[in-house]
C-alpha cells in the first residue's frame, strides 16, 4: 500500500495578498525614486496590458548611470566643460634669412662664403578668448615676430588672426578674430584673493597637443626671479605642469574664471610653472585693446635702496626695502604728496625688496592706472594712490641731456648730436658734435619723436646701448641710467 501524503489545505486566494504586497512595495519605490508620478483626478484608471512596466525600468537604469557618472565628476572636470571650448591653439610663421655654405666661387664673392636662404619657421603656442566678439589674449612671445597668424578653435575652425598688439616687457598679445557666431568666451576672475595651495587648471597645447588639461595648486602668489639678466616680478607659481606650447593659455581656478596666463617654466626643474596673474593681465588688454601698445606711465619716483643706517635711522625693520630719494616736481607722485624718506612698503598689496622690483613693478601699470602705494613715514604706515600718466615726451630731452649728455637734431634721416653735455657720460666716451645716433638699443631712429620714444621705455633700466656712426663706421657705447 502506498503512503498516503497528507497536506493542510489552504483557503482559496490565500495567496494573492504576498503579491499584492508585492506590487505595493515596487509602485511605492517607483514613487520615491521620482519614477511614477500618482495619477490625478479623473484620470484613466484602465489597466495596463502587460510589459507596461517596462519603461520605469529603463529610467532606474539612467538614473543608475547617471549617478555613477555624478560621482565621478569634480571640480577639474566642471572647469574644464566650461572653459575648454574658450582655449585655442595658435600657430604662427615667421620668415627669416639663414645664410647656407656656398660653393668656392660664392665663397669668394661673398667673402663669408655663405649666401642668405629664407626659410619659414613654424611655431606654435596657446590662448584663450575672452570676449565672444573673438577677442583672444596669448603671451607676446608666441607670436613675436610672426608673418602670419592662425587660430585653431575648439570646436575645429582655423582661423587667421589679427593681431591688435604686443607688449614685450609684460609678454602680453592681443589678438583678433573674425565669426559669423558669438564664440565660447572665458571670464577674467581676479588675482588679488588667490589663496596658496588652492586647487588650479591649465589647458593649453604642450608641444601641439591640443586640449590637454593639466591641474594642481597655487604654489606662491608675487613670485620674482631673475633669468637671463632679466627681472620677472609679480608671477604665480604653479606645480600643474606647463610645457612649450603652453604659452598664452589659461591658468583657472575651480569655478572656472582665469587667474593667470601660463608664460615660463623653470628650466631643469619639475612641477614649477609660471603665470601672469589676471589682474595685470587685464590692465594691459584694456591698453593694447585701446592704444595697439603700452603707453609708458609717469610716477616720478626716484628711489634707492636701503642701506641698514637709513633702515634704522626711519625705523625700518626690515633688511630690504626702497626709499623715496627724490619727486620730480609736477609729477603724479608729487600730487599724491609722496615725500622723500617715505619707504615703499608695498606696491599693488606686494612688498617691494628693492629698486629693479619697484621699477618692474611700476612697468606693469599703463598710463591712467591707478596705483596703491603702502608707505612707511615717520614712524607709521600711510596707504596713498597714485594715478600714473603718459610720459611726457618733452621730458625726455631733458631726460637725454641729463642723463646721456646729449642733445640731438634730425639730419638726413637719422639723427645728429648737435651738443654734448660738459662732463657727462658722452663727452668721456668722446662723442662730438656731428656723430650720428642710429639705434637706441634695438630701436632704429629716424626721427627725434623715435629717439624720445625708445629713451622713455628705457629710462627705467639700468643701462642702454647707442649705436654711433662716425666717417661711416659704427660703434656700440654703453650707457649707465
Amino acid at each position: 500500500m502506498r503512503p498516503l501524503s497528507v497536506s493542510t489545505p489552504k483557503p482559496p486566494g490565500s495567496i494573492r495578498p504576498s503579491l499584492a504586497i508585492i506590487r505595493s512595495i515596487q509602485v511605492v519605490s517607483a514613487l520615491a525614486l521620482g519614477l511614477l508620478v500618482p495619477p490625478a483626478a479623473g484620470a484613466d484608471r484602465t489597466p495596463k496590458p502587460p510589459g507596461s512596466i517596462r519603461p520605469s525600468l529603463a529610467n532606474i537604469r539612467s538614473t543608475q548611470v547617471i549617478s555613477a557618472l555624478a560621482q565621478r565628476r569634480s571640480p577639474v572636470t566642471d572647469v574644464v566643460q566650461k572653459v575648454g571650448p574658450a582655449v585655442v591653439f595658435i600657430g604662427t610663421e615667421q620668415v627669416v634669412d639663414r645664410r647656407m655654405r656656398g660653393s668656392p666661387l660664392e665663397e669668394l664673392l661673398l667673402g663669408d662664403g655663405r649666401r642668405p636662404r629664407r626659410q619659414t619657421v613654424q611655431s606654435l603656442g596657446s590662448g584663450v578668448i575672452i570676449d565672444p566678439s573673438g577677442t583672444i589674449v596669448t603671451n607676446d612671445h608666441v607670436i613675436r615676430g610672426a608673418s602670419a597668424v592662425h587660430v585653431v578653435l575648439a570646436d575645429g575652425r582655423q582661423i587667421e588672426a589679427e593681431v591688435v598688439g604686443a607688449d614685450a616687457q609684460n609678454d602680453l598679445a592681443v589678438l583678433r578674430v573674425q565669426s559669423k557666431t558669438p564664440l565660447p568666451a572665458a571670464k577674467l576672475g581676479t588675482s588679488s584673493d588667490l589663496m596658496i595651495g588652492e586647487t588650479v587648471v591649465a589647458i593649453g597645447s604642450p608641444f601641439g597637443l591640443t586640449k590637454t588639461v593639466t591641474s594642481g595648486v597655487l604654489s606662491a602668489v608675487g613670485r620674482s626671479f631673475k633669468a637671463n639678466d632679466q627681472l620677472y616680478i609679480d608671477f604665480l607659481q604653479t606645480d600643474a605642469a606647463i610645457n612649450p606650447g603652453n604659452s598664452g593659455g589659461p591658468l583657472m581656478n575651480v569655478d572656472g574664471e582665469v587667474i593667470g596666463i601660463n608664460t615660463a617654466i623653470f628650466s631643469g626643474a619639475q612641477g614649477i610653472g609660471f603665470a601672469i596673474p589676471v589682474d595685470k593681465v587685464r590692465r594691459i588688454v584694456e591698453e593694447l585693446k585701446s592704444f595697439g601698445k603700452v603707453r609708458p606711465a609717469w610716477v616720478g619716483i626716484n628711489a634707492m635702496d636701503l642701506t641698514a643706517p637709513i633702515a634704522q635711522k626711519l625705523g625700518w625693520e626690515r633688511s630690504d626695502g626702497v626709499v623715496v630719494e627724490s619727486v620730480d616736481a609736477g609729477s603724479p607722485a608729487a600730487a599724491a604728496a609722496i615725500r622723500p624718506g617715505d619707504v615703499v612698503a608695498e606696491l599693488g598689496g606686494t612688498p617691494v625688496r628693492d629698486t629693479d622690483e619697484l621699477q618692474a613693478r611700476l612697468r606693469g601699470y599703463p598710463a591712467r592706472a591707478a596705483i596703491p602705494l603702502v608707505l612707511w613715514r615717520d614712524g607709521h604706515r600711510v596707504e596713498a594712490t597714485i594715478t600714473a600718466t603718459e610720459f611726457p615726451s618733452g621730458r625726455a630731452d631733458a631726460l637725454a641731456w641729463d642723463r646721456l649728455g646729449l642733445r640731438l637734431a634730425p639730419s638726413r634721416g637719422t639723427l645728429a648730436v648737435s651738443a654734448v653735455r660738459p662732463e657727462s657720460q658722452a663727452e668721456s666716451f668722446g662723442i662730438d658734435r656731428g656723430d650720428l645716433i642710429v639705434r637706441l638699443n634695438n630701436v632704429a631712429l629716424d626721427s627725434l619723436e623715435s629717439f624720445r620714444e625708445a629713451l622713455i621705455s628705457a629710462r627705467h633700466a639700468r643701462s642702454l646701448l647707442l649705436v654711433v656712426r662716425r666717417a661711416g663706421r659704427n660703434y656700440l657705447v654703453t650707457f649707465r641710467l
